[in-house]
């Protein structure tokens, strides 16, 4: 891959899309997506994180513009965005997953805790069994019989209610978003979402980052549809861990709250609330 140094760069390392943000000195923060999207997901949070880090985003494989692979295992997936790490030279990096992307964060940080600084888990939902009814639109969208005939027949005011469904409040999905799920496949998006479940019935996302020593951020929803805001506080078994919830916010807290989720993310990243403990 040709190196990247503009304030605003696209490119692909090791089979994944990637966009560069921000001045390439500062603290680098990496921005991994939820099953099925892409980073453009994070658009509306970027402007604003990108005053402060260089701004890793990746399309996980299958997603957005990065092309399909045999497995997508989630630490499959962590070791594919380690090595992009890796081929960019970063260490110590904060790592920002929304939804299944924290999954994806949390491997990366239990197989390469040389690349994770610190954690922040947007809308991740801690176990399987916190998981709620999903929306009607998702459930015919993801579901045989219909769902592989309807994902060809969708329409982007279909993705753009798909994407909704899981919002508690009017959103405003961004263009390349909606470009970019166009392109997703109905069987990629039904394996990503498997794999996922099957991360966290293994073993919970609290129970895995308790053993790790990482500082931890959550953001949940206080109105999430897709898992019980309830269920947050699960992470507050994680030694340290901060836990904080938007009110009146849904899944899509990036799109939903923006500003207030980029100024928590922000916090984190510059208080030093993100630095790990000093060893014995």
């Amino acid at each position: 891959m040709s190196e990247l140094t503009g304030e605003h760069d696209t490119g692909r390392a090791h089979g994944l899309h990637v966009v560069h943000d921000g001045p390439r000195q500062a603290p680098p923060l990496l921005l991994i997506h939820g099953s099925g999207a892409s980073g453009a997901t994070w658009g509306p949070m970027v402007p604003a994180l990108a005053r402060h880090h260089h701004v890793v985003r990746v399309d996980l494989p299958g997603c957005g513009q990065s092309p399909p692979v045999p497995s997508y295992d989630v630490p499959a997936q962590a070791d594919r965005v380690a090595a992009v790490l890796d081929g960019l030279g970063l260490r110590s990096v904060a790592v920002a997953g929304h939804s299944s992307g924290g999954y994806v964060a949390t491997a990366l940080a239990e197989r390469r805790p040389d690349l994770v600084r610190s954690l922040a888990l947007i809308s991740s939902g801690p176990a399987p069994d916190a998981l709620l009814p999903q929306p009607l639109v998702l459930r015919v969208l993801l579901a045989p019989p219909f769902g592989p005939l309807l994902w060809a027949l969708r329409s982007d005011a279909v993705i753009r209610k798909g994407i909704g469904a899981t919002a508690a409040r009017p959103v405003e999905v961004p263009d390349d978003m909606v470009a970019d799920l166009r392109g997703g496949t109905y069987r990629t998006t039904r394996e990503v979402l498997r794999c996922s479940t099957a991360y966290i019935a293994e073993r919970s996302v609290p129970e895995r980052l308790a053993a790790l020593g990482v500082p931890l951020l959550v953001v949940f929803g206080g109105a999430d549809p897709r898992w019980a805001p309830s269920s947050a506080h699960r992470y507050e078994a994680v030694p340290g861990a901060r836990v904080e919830t938007l009110p009146g916010v849904g899944h899509l807290a990036v799109l939903e709250e923006p500003g207030r989720t980029a100024e928590l993310l922000l916090g984190f990243t510059a208080s030093g609330a993100d630095t790990p403990p000093a060893g014995p």
